[in-house]
Order: C-alpha cells, then structure tokens, then sequence
C-alpha cells in the first residue's frame, strides 16, 4: 500500500474517532491519524525505511559467516 493510502486510511479512521466528540476533535483526529499513516508507511517502505537497515546488516552479517564456513 502507498504511503499516499496509509495517509488517508488514517485520516478517514482518525477523523471518525474524533467525530464522537465534536466537529474540533474530528479535525484534529483526521490531522493526526494522516500523520500516524503517513509515518508507519514511511517506516515499512522498501530499501528506504528504518527496518530495512536491520535487515540489511543481518543479511551482510550471514555472508560472511558462509564465507568462512
């Protein structure tokens, strides 16, 4: 999913929670919740997110644990 999707996901979820209490709070939740999408899909990206260096380095580390081997 785009983080383009995960945004609006958020924002439509967000907005709905912050719906329950006043037309303010659902602003406000939409605003956050896009934020909150936006950010986790920028996180799960491919090459370009956060885990992927973790999984890079293990992957390098495995290497050359084969190479000696």
């Amino acid at each position: 999913m785009s983080r383009a999707k995960y945004a609006a996901v958020g924002a439509a979820v967000g907005a709905a929670v912050g719906g329950l209490w006043s037309r303010n709070a659902a602003s406000t939740g939409g605003a956050l919740g896009g934020l909150a999408g936006a950010t986790l899909a920028e996180l799960k990206s491919g090459a370009g997110g956060v885990f992927a260096d973790a999984e890079d380095e293990s992957d390098d580390a495995d290497a050359e644990t084969d190479a000696a081997a």
